[in-house]
């Protein structure tokens, strides 16, 4: 395990466009997303939208709200279903709530390294395609937001002195917590967005997360010590509804696919540089 070092929960990215475009006019879509203000993954979304701006000639205007505002994975999720939000920014919860195949992001050591994840994802895209295509939704890029560790209150030397510790879960994911609860363990269902509260009021000591999140989001402050063991690729995705996509002028389509397909590219170039940009400066803020 590593000292002094933070992660966050994160986050990656999934765009939901809700009905309604009318073909001609412009028309605002709001995105709301955990990711962190300011951050890079921030930034790639704000190039994007102002990517879809120009070459929709601001037909298409993308308004992002980041940081949680609109509630974590699942609250967003099930907004855009009600119109609600015409987008949003979410993880592999979020995206598993819209298909259980996107669980395979959450499995433990399933993966070794970014070139592995990248070449799975290269292989299985078209039928996680086909998979939203069939809820009604298109894939316009992935998002990735680094790997994810375990981050502690106290320094954990052994499995016993971990199992003493609560654990935060995803509220909702009553699978997880679940399996948590099977193995000995405590888990602490709670929103994401109740992270930093949950740390400082004790409600729980130990939670998985990336790096390049607990930095953004200053979480390592409260849990400095990071276990030293890769779990899993945090994973999300950038989706459109069908119905709002197919309503979008289709002389913008291919630009605005391309603009997305780009922001998608940035992320998983910039991915391993930022995430350990982030446990240096962790460390160095020790």
């Amino acid at each position: 395990m590593r000292g002094r070092v933070l992660t966050a929960l994160g986050i990656t990215s999934v765009l939901v466009v809700a009905p309604g475009l009318a073909q001609g006019r412009a028309r605002t879509l709001k995105l709301a997303t955990l990711i962190p203000s300011g951050s890079f993954w921030d930034r790639s979304l704000r190039e994007m939208a102002a990517d879809w701006e120009e070459a929709s000639g601001g037909e298409v205007i993308l308004r992002i709200y980041p940081g949680g505002v609109a509630g974590d994975d699942g609250d967003m999720v099930r907004k855009v279903r009600i119109g609600q939000l015409q987008a949003a920014t979410v993880t592999v919860a979020g995206l598993t709530e819209i298909d259980p195949a996107f669980a395979l992001f959450e499995v433990p050591m399933f993966f070794d390294s970014y070139e592995e994840l990248f070449h799975v994802i290269e292989q299985l895209q078209p039928e996680f395609e086909a998979r939203l295509e069939d809820k009604g939704s298109k894939l316009l890029h992935w998002a990735h937001g680094g790997w994810i560790h375990f981050f502690t209150t106290e320094p954990v030397e052994d499995l016993a002195a971990f199992r003493e510790r609560r654990v935060f879960v995803w509220a909702g994911n009553d699978r997880m917590t679940a399996l948590w609860r099977k193995h000995g363990f405590e888990p602490v269902p709670l929103a994401a967005t109740d992270v930093l509260v949950g740390l400082e009021t004790g409600l729980f000591h130990t939670f998985p997360s990336t790096p390049i999140a607990s930095l953004s989001l200053q979480w390592f402050r409260s849990a400095p010590y990071m276990i030293d063991l890769g779990l899993a690729p945090l994973v999300g995705a950038t989706i459109v509804d069908l119905e709002s996509w197919r309503a979008i002028d289709p002389a913008y389509r291919s630009q605005l696919e391309a603009a997305s397909e780009q922001a998608g590219i940035v992320m998983a170039a910039e991915i391993p540089g930022e995430e350990q940009t982030a446990i240096v400066a962790m460390e160095s803020a020790a």
